[in-house]
């Protein structure tokens, strides 16, 4: 594992977007419920669902037939279900779901500080898209990459790694801001300071258990300095 650089100055921040700039829950519940009664299905509750997302629309799909199925789940009702939550996300994206409170300040003050921004989700690329720019948020990215850009999703450190090369900084200068597991262990697999967010959803399990090196409740509170000087002490120089 990569060891993060004592950071004199931090240089970019990866940011997750379910949970940690938006709460989308009811995105997902419209979208879910429309996949699953044109199936006739029964809905799936939202603590379910809150418990689920975060591992990209693959694994959102599979578990949520597994819940309401059983083990009846042949290829035929996964490729329908499949086709069915990808129309119905899309007219819903963004009708259902709000913008935390602090998180756009939040990614505003790291832009005024000089920080290169790219937002890291495991929601298809497409839809995240979508939904920044339907929230206003879009602007502060120089890259925005879903869970189909790479050939690993979070937690593989993969993708943070290659999104660094992408905005041309070391692993050891870029903080990944998320809400869950999945951030907290790719930002550690690639050496980066990481930063959560205590609202999110963390597959329905306490964020504070992580161990992040900053725990916020709201993105506007990060402290850079505070964080710079926490990690120089423990850090061996770039």
């Amino acid at each position: 594992m990569t060891r993060i650089a004592a950071p004199g100055r931090w240089q970019a921040a990866i940011v997750d977007l379910d949970g940690t700039l938006v709460d989308t829950l009811g995105d997902f519940d419209a979208a879910l419920g429309g996949m699953l009664a044109e199936l006739g299905l029964p809905a799936v509750p939202r603590e379910f669902i809150a418990r689920t997302v975060g591992q990209g629309s693959e694994h959102l799909i599979r578990s949520t037939l597994a819940q309401v199925c059983g083990a009846a789940v042949d290829d035929a009702l996964h490729d329908r279900a499949w086709q069915a939550y990808q129309r119905h996300y899309r007219r819903v994206n963004g009708h259902y779901s709000s913008v935390y409170p602090g998180a756009a300040e939040g990614l505003q003050r790291l832009r005024e500080r000089g920080l290169r921004l790219a937002c890291l989700t495991n929601k298809p690329t497409a839809f995240a898209q979508e939904l920044l720019q339907a929230k206003g948020l879009a602007h502060h990215f120089e890259r925005v990459h879903g869970g189909d850009a790479f050939e690993r999703k979070k937690p593989d450190p993969l993708p943070v790694l290659r999104t660094c090369a992408e905005l041309g900084v070391h692993s050891g200068r870029a903080l990944v801001v998320g809400d869950s597991s999945n951030d907290a262990r790719a930002a550690r697999a690639a050496g980066c300071a990481v930063v959560l967010v205590d609202y999110g959803y963390n597959h329905g399990l306490p964020v504070q258990a992580l161990g992040a090196d900053a725990l916020l409740a709201r993105l506007d509170a990060l402290d850079l300095d505070a964080l710079a000087a926490q990690l120089a002490g423990m850090s061996p120089a770039a």
